[in-house]
């Protein structure tokens, strides 16, 4: 039942998606246009890498509001190591970032798996953390397109059968997650530890370490994401992605996603971050002013919770019934 649920969320979903589109081609008919479709896609490429991660930890009844600073920091890191050393070769840089993203990833699974401390409390301290420390190693400087490397700035721009790289990384992102989440152990023991902690322990896996490694693998699609963002906007500073985490969140629970953890497809997962990605792309389109981005994305949060909060409601009324009828 509840993966034909999940199913159906997602075909509303996109259903709303091919509405919204065909409401703004009637007044821009330019905006379907397959470039246009194709640069959306681009611009949402890091959104769609992030939500991935977050609904790794999210499936495991955890959040991680850290991710927009750790893409922060990991970019700012991968900025300066360019300057520093302008021909290292850029597939280093990219593993530096990864590594660099799971580390800080693992501070905060450890925090939660070791220390019990609520993730919420965690990782809005680590959010917080990083932003001061990307101050602390870049003196508050930004480090612009001029000092960067021409090959670190054009790897995730370079053209590949007509998309850019960046597409293709979350292309090949999403394409591994799907694997991972469903033909892999890991995978089944991240909805498993969401869906019923207790029940997960009893079958022999160890919820704490499963929430850790979620994290870890949300950290280092941060990290992958924040190379990616600062070559391809060419600029690094102290407050790169402010607020993305947001965006992040609100991509996973507006794609069904489930809060309570347990729940939720990558599929969906990637329709909400495209949903955002047109709402953010059009909205300019039909000029909407910018500050109404943020009570649109805001509402589809409070209408996706919404849902979600009412179909769940009738079991929990039915049993209670029933339980009134057997005393």
């Amino acid at each position: 039942m509840s993966i034909r649920l999940s199913h159906g969320r997602e075909l509303v979903l996109a259903g709303a998606m091919v509405a919204l589109t065909g409401l703004i081609a009637s007044r821009f008919p330019g905006f379907v246009a397959p470039g246009n479709l194709a640069s959306v896609f681009n611009d949402t490429a890091p959104l769609i890498i992030l939500a991935l991660g977050q609904m790794a930890v999210i499936l495991t009844r955890c959040i991680d509001l850290s991710v927009a600073a750790n893409l922060a920091l990991t970019g700012m890191v991968a900025a300066l190591v360019n300057t520093m050393m302008p021909d290292l070769p850029v597939p280093l840089i990219i593993l530096l970032s990864i590594a660099l993203g799971a580390g800080l990833g693992l501070i905060n699974g450890l925090l939660v798996w070791r220390l019990s401390i609520p993730p919420i409390v965690v990782t809005l301290g680590t959010m917080t953390i990083y932003r001061g420390i990307i101050f602390l190693i870049s003196e508050g400087r930004w480090i612009n397109a001029h000092q960067m490397s021409d090959a670190f700035k054009a790897f995730p721009r370079t053209v590949v059968l007509g998309l850019p790289v960046l597409s293709w990384i979350a292309i090949a992102v999403v394409t591994g997650f799907a694997v991972l989440v469903t033909r892999t152990a890991l995978g089944r023991a991240f909805h498993a530890v969401g869906g019923n902690p207790h029940a997960a322990q009893y079958a022999g896996i160890d919820t704490g370490r499963t929430q850790c490694a979620a994290f870890v693998l949300s950290g280092a699609l941060a990290g992958l994401t924040g190379y990616l963002w600062v070559a391809r906007y060419a600029v690094a500073y102290v407050d790169i992605a402010a607020g993305f985490e947001l965006d992040v969140v609100a991509a996973c629970v507006i794609g069904g996603i489930s809060i309570a953890g347990g729940a939720g497809s990558v599929a969906g997962a990637v329709l909400g971050a495209l949903f955002l990605g047109i709402i953010k792309n059009a909205l300019p389109v039909v000029n909407v002013s910018p500050f109404w981005q943020l009570a649109i994305s805001g509402s589809a949060i409070l209408i996706a919770v919404a849902v979600n909060v009412t179909q769940n409601r009738p079991k929990g009324r039915v049993i209670l019934k029933q339980a009134e009828h057997t005393a």
